[in-house]
């Protein structure tokens, strides 16, 4: 890990909304300076956002952290959505592997960053671990989420502990079932997580948020 990296990694966590669809919480929340909004590309979420939102309204948001969060999608799909909605972050919430990252790379604008998910369940540190490392150099973010068929979004969080018994070279986003309740045990991991991931914790139905609560976070942050 850079200097850099090391600096982001253990300053206050930034903030990331996932899950978006309605343009005037997004407004909001923009005005609150929420760091990333994320907007999910995957067509069986319940917060997939083109059943709301054009690529042309998200492109017109005014904001320096849009991330597209893409499943198992083509490249050419996730080339073409990254233009037209003017991402500034790729987030990889599938099962793609090094090649596909470094055939997607090759063809994103430059300033595009990646974000890739290593999706965590009952699995030993060792093999945590070894997926780490499996990662490719090109990616700038990990994102550790709770293991599940849907992708995430089930509210549900992993046992954070076992990220002190492993090595991570990157600064990474915390996901899974963060809450005003849970927020507090951050204090317990070694390496802080660059960003934190919320979602389903913070809404009152699938896409619709609370900006209330969020707010409370950001105060507590």
């Amino acid at each position: 890990m850079t200097e850099s990296q090391r600096q982001e990694a253990n300053s206050q966590p930034q903030i990331k909304v996932c899950g978006l669809t309605q343009l005037s919480q997004i407004r909001e929340l923009a005005a609150l300076k929420v760091d990333f909004l994320g907007f999910i590309f995957y067509k069986k979420s319940p917060r997939f956002v083109l059943n709301h939102l054009s690529l042309n309204e998200i492109a017109k948001i005014n904001h320096q952290g849009k991330v597209g969060v893409f499943v198992n999608e083509s490249i050419e799909k996730i080339i073409e959505i990254s233009e037209n909605a003017d991402l500034n972050f790729i987030q990889l919430h599938g099962d793609e592997n090094e090649e596909y990252v470094l055939k997607l790379n090759q063809r994103l604008s430059e300033n595009i960053k990646i974000i890739k998910v290593v999706r965590i369940g009952n699995q030993h540190p060792n093999d945590l671990q070894e997926t780490i490392n499996r990662q490719p150099a090109i990616i700038n973010y990990l994102l550790f989420d709770t293991d599940s068929k849907a992708f995430g979004g089930t509210g549900k969080t992993f046992d954070w502990n076992i990220l002190n018994q492993i090595e991570i070279q990157l600064p990474y986003f915390l996901s899974g079932g963060i809450s005003l309740e849970n927020i507090a045990h951050i204090n317990n991991l070694d390496q802080k997580p660059f960003a934190l991931d919320i979602n389903s914790k913070f809404e009152t139905e699938p896409g619709i948020k609370d900006v209330e609560k969020i707010k409370k976070l950001m105060l507590n942050q």
